[in-house]
């Protein structure tokens, strides 16, 4: 049974050129990597930092590095990466050609009202837009989606996502000064994942919340996803456990009513280097446990199947588009309501009397 499970996501018939704007660390340890893997064609980059974009367009080979962002966006019939801040994505779409292709960054800007304008501004521009919401298409991710899909679970009633790890905030530079950090750029990913397999909660309780040796706003969030009393939803991450490997942890469970899937997201465990992804399976007709051979991880692969999607669906091969701007608006909405419900008073206990 593990070896039939799905996990990966086709690839075009004729891959259009990708358009890169903006060459930060994800760029350099993830999309271009996927890109050269999967043979998509690298057009060309643009960086507000000319000499950064020069520097990771030498390491990939891509020849075109550009000086005038509407100069790359004035080109007709690639694909857009926005790999930008949430604060530019606005901008740099409603300068796009209408009708382009564009996969955006997630987070789907700074919080909701920027998520709804950027939907406005590709549904006015009829931009055939996803967000970056890779997770789903981590090799791990589609095994356990099509997992659950021939309902080798059952009815899925538990879901669970736990980190105790030690995050290097001091890579990802942008996220200095936000408001709003942990469950805006790092477990919304884990939201969508979750979205993705069994569909939008009723509701939400949470605290997010920083660390006394961070400068980061937020590094740890405890939350519940109200799925009513059939379904119990839970997320508890630490970015602060920096007491060494052998207790920290990066994994998500499932359980159904007739098995159980245990995923380590072994990136997270000293990142950006990390270990590898695991994916664990006890179906109901299983007499144990079994390890399912992953053909991939979560970096870079995860960013292949996300670009191969969009491409596919732009030459009308995928008749859906997976984390389209209109689904990724939801995943937006449940950050939003984690974030409220964080700043909410607590409910008191009792006085003694």
């Amino acid at each position: 049974m593990t070896h039939s499970l799905r996990q990966s996501w086709p690839l075009p018939s004729a891959p259009l050129p990708v358009i890169t704007i903006g060459a930060g660390s994800i760029v350099g340890d993830a999309h271009f990597p996927a890109y050269r893997k999967a043979g998509f064609p690298i057009a060309g980059v643009f960086d507000i930092d000319h000499e950064r974009a020069a520097a990771v367009a030498a390491q990939f080979g891509v020849e075109t590095v550009f000086t005038d962002l509407d100069d790359a966006l004035s080109r007709q019939g690639v694909v857009f990466d926005l790999a930008t801040p949430p604060a530019a994505h606005a901008d740099v779409l409603s300068r796009l050609p209408d009708g382009a292709a564009v996969l955006i960054q997630k987070p789907m800007g700074r919080d909701q009202a920027d998520a709804t304008r950027i939907l406005e501004i590709c549904r006015a521009k009829r931009l055939r837009a996803a967000v970056n919401f890779q997770l789903r298409f981590a090799p791990m991710s589609l095994a356990l989606a099509d997992a659950i899909d021939r309902g080798y679970l059952g009815e899925v009633v538990d879901v669970e996502v736990h980190l105790a790890i030690h995050t290097p905030w001091h890579l990802f530079a942008f996220l200095k000064g936000l408001s709003r950090v942990e469950i805006a750029v790092h477990s919304i990913h884990y939201l969508d994942l979750i979205r993705g397999l069994i569909g939008d909660p009723l509701g939400v309780h949470a605290r997010t919340l920083g660390h006394p040796k961070s400068d980061m706003a937020q590094t740890r969030t405890s939350a519940i996803l109200d799925y009513g009393d059939r379904i119990r939803c839970t997320l508890s991450i630490n970015h602060d456990h920096a007491f060494g490997r052998r207790n920290q942890v990066a994994e998500i469970r499932v359980d159904g009513t007739d098995g159980a899937a245990h995923m380590k997201l072994g990136l997270l465990l000293d990142y950006p280097r990390g270990e590898p992804d695991e994916l664990w399976i006890r179906g109901k007709a299983d007499a144990d446990w079994m390890q399912v051979p992953l053909a991939g991880s979560w970096f870079p692969d995860a960013f292949v199947g996300r670009m191969a999607n969009l491409q596919r669906f732009v030459s009308g091969e995928d008749a859906g588009l997976v984390g389209s701007v209109e689904d990724a608006w939801s995943t937006m909405a449940l950050v939003e309501a984690l974030f409220q419900s964080s700043a909410s008073p607590a409910t008191p206990l009792a006085e003694k009397p």
